[in-house]
């Protein structure tokens, strides 16, 4: 990860979609802060923004670009990180 990445995963907590990509990001020892998305209220203006198609978290926001859905986001994740241990099998097809 270079030195001017970014990253924040916007996310609530006992979300098992979001422990999904808690759990990679940690596996390839990414650094990244943390927005808790309450459960309890309306859907903050920042989720409503990010993600204006399913409106769900995890967003995973990267330099400023939002990626949604969390199997998308472990791909996203393992490509972009690649020098890092693999997530995914090499083949797609096992994927």
């Amino acid at each position: 990860m270079a030195s001017s990445d970014h990253i924040v995963l916007l996310d609530f907590l006992g979300s098992p979609f979001g422990m999904r990509v808690r759990l990679a990001l940690a596996a390839k020892g990414i650094e990244y802060q943390i927005e808790e998305e309450d459960s309890t209220q309306s859907k903050s203006s920042l989720l409503l923004k990010l993600d204006t198609v399913h409106k769900k978290i995890p967003v995973l926001i990267h330099n400023g670009k939002p990626i949604c859905e969390s199997l998308i986001i472990v791909a996203y994740i393992d490509e972009v990180w690649k020098d890092r241990c693999p997530l995914l099998p090499a083949d797609p097809y096992l994927h």
